[in-house]
């Protein structure tokens, strides 16, 4: 076997089985205070059974097999079985209606779907289409089909240690997208591989390392930077049993390395606010005496105690939140990736982190500047292409080989990367001037009163934005009128603070305060949190010439 071919996942996965068999690998709340582990024997022992079981149906190699749950144990097992028995993932999000869980199955052409947590299965199940075998999960809705430790119990394992080409597809990943139909990004072992590996070495990442599984499995961030990257380093994977338990599922972890959202971030930051005020802890912090003291309390409370590498993406991060952290002793790497580069474009190193730029590329990873300013990058972790859809494959790469990324972007003297905006997401004013969204949003997200936000203003003469409060801002402005004025007169300064670091056509007119919650669920943002532009901008469209109308930099929406 070469070293390269020792570097690919099914591989990597087979040295930890065989190095530390007995070490626990997964730990799964199992609900009603009931915790499983799985070590990594137990995990390839079950996962051989399953792919005995998918053999049995006699599929051409290569088929595709879904994934549609939560984050699980049975999730990654599933995965690797899949592998073992030679065909192809395809994750979904759990989050998907009916419609989307179609055209994904229907488009990836899967045979079967592996069904497990989930939250709302009456609202998927019709999504399913005819002819699709499908496997529930012990921790899935009560779905009429075969069960998983049904199968394993009566299945005798495969043989050995099956291993897949570097070339063999190895999944397809259908974007989330903020726009626009989901695009099915294909991807071989050899590029997860060196991806993984890429990331194994960036951050020393080791078996004693553990780490809390809980943004979507169904995302290329999470699906290289934990499930594939322990394939690699060996370390230990906690699950996250449900939104209202998370913080209790983090204490229970205690990771060493942790990475979420910007708005994660925000949401640890407000909930040290509402037992601390700002001000107060701002003072605390400024004792010598005390700042060692109250730094430990806080990121003991978050659990967060033993991380030595906290890390951020998916959307641009704050600079007074970076800040905020750096001073707890909790620096926030930033960084930035896509799903057609298996995630491994570029981020911050310790030391050398620069405050909003996403970092420096990894190793291996090529970048430059087209003449509109897109950001280009090269990689052997880039996608084979879109499935089926070779004309949008030619859109996206170079006949060279790069990856058009859509972004756009500024690259410093230490070629570091800074993301100032989406060249899709560009807009005109009436007077003619193009205005980037997501710089000036970044900046509005450093004030605690705003959880999210949507800069629009196509067509009109100066752009203005939509901001969402958190839930108990916005329940103290019901009850409190003059909370409300407070927090009015706050963000009214913070806009003009904001606007004094814009040029005159971004400043924005005005902010809407909606009290409307933005959810994955009602469509107003994707699984990884981000904002769906087009749905925010068709939603309030029809109330902006009121808001306009009323001459106020800032606008109750209510």
């Amino acid at each position: 076997m070469t070293n390269a071919a020792k570097e690919l996942l099914l591989d990597r996965f087979y040295h930890w089985e065989r190095v530390q068999p007995d070490a626990i690998y997964l730990t799964q709340p199992m609900g009603g205070g009931a915790v499983r582990d799985w070590t990594w024997k137990q995990v390839g022992d079950e996962a051989r059974r399953m792919a005995a079981h998918l053999q049995s149906f006699h599929w051409e190699p290569g088929s595709r097999i879904a994934l549609i749950s939560k984050n699980c144990a049975h999730w990654i097992v599933a995965d690797l079985a899949i592998w073992m028995a030679g065909h192809v993932s395809v994750p979904l999000y759990p989050t998907l209606t009916a419609e989307s869980v179609r055209q994904v199955l229907e488009h990836s052409g899967s045979k079967l779907c592996f069904i497990g947590k989930l939250d709302d299965w009456p609202v998927m199940k019709d999504g399913i289409p005819d002819g699709v075998e499908c496997i529930r999960f012990p921790l899935s809705p009560d779905v009429p089909c075969a069960q998983w430790d049904d199968i394993v119990a009566r299945t005798q394992p495969i043989s050995g240690s099956p291993v897949r080409a570097a070339d063999d597809l190895a999944t397809i990943i259908y974007t989330s997208g903020t726009t626009g139909m989901p695009k099915g990004v294909m991807h071989d072992f050899a590029g997860m591989g060196w991806a993984s590996k890429t990331l194994e070495l960036r951050y020393k990442l080791v078996p004693s390392d553990r780490m809390l599984s809980h943004l979507p499995l169904s995302h290329v961030a999470e699906r290289w930077g934990m499930e594939c990257a322990s394939f690699h380093a060996g370390f230990r994977i906690f699950f996250a049993e449900a939104l209202e338990t998370f913080a209790r599922d983090l204490q229970a972890a205690r990771p060493t390395v942790f990475g979420t959202v910007p708005r994660l971030w925000v949401k640890f930051q407000q909930g040290v606010f509402s037992k601390m005020p700002k001000q107060k802890l701002d003072r605390l912090m400024r004792i010598p005496l005390l700042n060692r003291v109250v730094r430990k309390k806080i990121v003991t409370a978050l659990g967060m105690d033993d991380t030595r590498l906290a890390l951020g993406g998916a959307a641009p991060m704050p600079p007074a939140l970076l800040d905020w952290y750096a001073r707890l002793g909790l620096p926030l790497m930033e960084a930035y990736g896509m799903t057609e580069n298996f995630g491994c474009s570029h981020s911050n190193v310790p030391g050398r982190q620069r405050v909003g730029y996403v970092g420096e590329p990894y190793p291996g990873v090529e970048q430059k500047l087209s003449e509109s300013g897109e950001v280009l990058m090269r990689s052997p972790a880039l996608m084979k292409g879109y499935y089926r859809e070779p004309e949008k494959t030619r859109e996206t790469m170079t006949d060279d080989g790069w990856l058009r990324t859509g972004d756009l972007g500024e690259i410093d003297d230490q070629g570091r990367l800074r993301i100032t905006g989406r060249a899709k997401e560009l807009f005109k004013t009436s007077k003619g001037k193009y205005v980037a969204p997501a710089p000036i949003e970044n900046r509005l997200t450093g004030h605690t009163g705003i959880e999210a936000c949507c800069v629009m203003g196509a067509n009109s003469a100066q752009p203005f934005a939509v901001v969402i409060l958190p839930a108990d801002q916005a329940a103290a402005c019901k009850k409190d009128k003059a909370h409300r004025d407070a927090l009015g007169a706050s963000l009214e300064a913070h806009l003009a603070a904001v606007n004094g670091q814009l040029d005159p056509h971004e400043q924005l007119d005005f902010i809407a305060l909606s009290t409307e919650v933005w959810t994955v669920e009602n469509g107003f943002i994707t699984p990884t949190l981000k904002v769906k532009r087009n749905v925010v901008e068709k939603h309030y469209e029809p109330r902006v010439a009121g808001w306009s109308s009323k001459r106020s930099k800032v606008v109750w929406d209510a």
